[in-house]
């Protein structure tokens, strides 16, 4: 605080006080626009010789309406195939909620063994009672193929019924079923309780991906209004799908720990760009009710 009175004065004395309010102003100004999450034409502050370690892949979705522009031309614009006014871009936001499964036994092979806990009931009830109360008006709801998922959404469910009438389990997508998406680095400290092979890597991997290309892109043009999506999955499938989304390392998923019934949500903005708003958020659960 010393040196921040210290330099503030400087800064008064030197430009003077009617110098020094119009540069603050003109910082302000610039920084709310670079805020402005929906706004295609971002203002960046940095510095001359200033280079990303990595840059953000705007078409990360292969969505963006600039390289997709024989599906999008309005009528009025096909004249033209450089200007990019002319181009229909998305409006709506999609906010997807990921939500991991209950507790569950995991004595058995088959997934029909894996059902959830007493307490994963438990946790999967008070999830339902926080959805029902956070004020969102949710649009959708879908989850893995696998028990543990089902019974964890169809429990939420119960305790959102009444805020929510015409919310119902959509889909059960084994796409988004549990599995290794790929080799972590660094590797998994416990090679006794996990290690799989490379070969379920390539395969489960492959079909992770594919869960992540279907469910993360931004919202099509014929949306109108923003969605919140709920998908009830696996820890595994969330880390990665984070990742994916942030552009950050895939590799890095399994740094990333999250509890039972824990919220992840991410935004997906019109404009491409992504913000992650919570990450395993499991507030909800007293401490003798948390697991992970």
């Amino acid at each position: 605080m010393a040196m921040f009175g210290k330099y503030g004065r400087w800064a008064f004395t030197s430009l003077g006080a009617a110098s020094a309010v119009v540069v603050v102003a003109k910082c302000a100004s610039r920084l709310d626009d670079s805020n402005n999450e929906s706004s295609g034409n971002r203002v960046h502050i940095r510095p001359p010789d200033y280079a990303p370690t990595t840059k953000w892949d705007t078409n990360w979705d292969r969505s963006d309406p600039r390289f997709l522009k024989h599906k999008v031309w309005s009528d009025e614009s096909k004249k033209s195939t450089n200007d990019d006014s002319n181009i229909k871009f998305p409006t709506a936001r999609r906010n997807i909620f990921l939500i991991r499964h209950g507790q569950y036994n995991q004595k058995g092979d088959d997934d029909d063994c894996h059902t959830l806990t007493k307490i994963g009931e438990e946790q999967a009830l008070l999830l339902g009672k926080k959805m029902a109360a956070s004020g969102i008006k949710f649009t959708s709801i879908l989850s893995s193929g696998m028990t543990r998922a089902i019974q964890t959404s169809e429990l939420m469910l119960k305790e959102m019924k009444n805020e929510y009438p015409g919310l119902i389990l959509e889909k059960k997508d084994p796409l988004l079923n549990e599995g290794p998406p790929c080799i972590p680095e660094p590797p998994y400290r416990n090679k006794e309780l996990w290690d799989p092979d490379f070969n379920e890597f390539y395969a489960e991997g492959a079909r992770i991906e594919a869960a992540f290309r279907r469910y993360f892109h931004r919202a099509d043009l014929d949306q109108k209004d923003d969605s919140f999506e709920i998908i009830v999955c696996h820890a595994n499938v969330i880390r990665y799908f984070t990742m994916r989304a942030m552009q950050f390392p895939p590799e890095a998923w399994l740094r990333i720990s999250l509890d039972h019934t824990s919220i992840t949500r991410i935004s997906l903005l019109p404009n491409g760009d992504v913000i992650l708003r919570g990450l395993g958020d499991s507030g909800h659960l007293p401490p003798d009710k948390t697991t992970a």
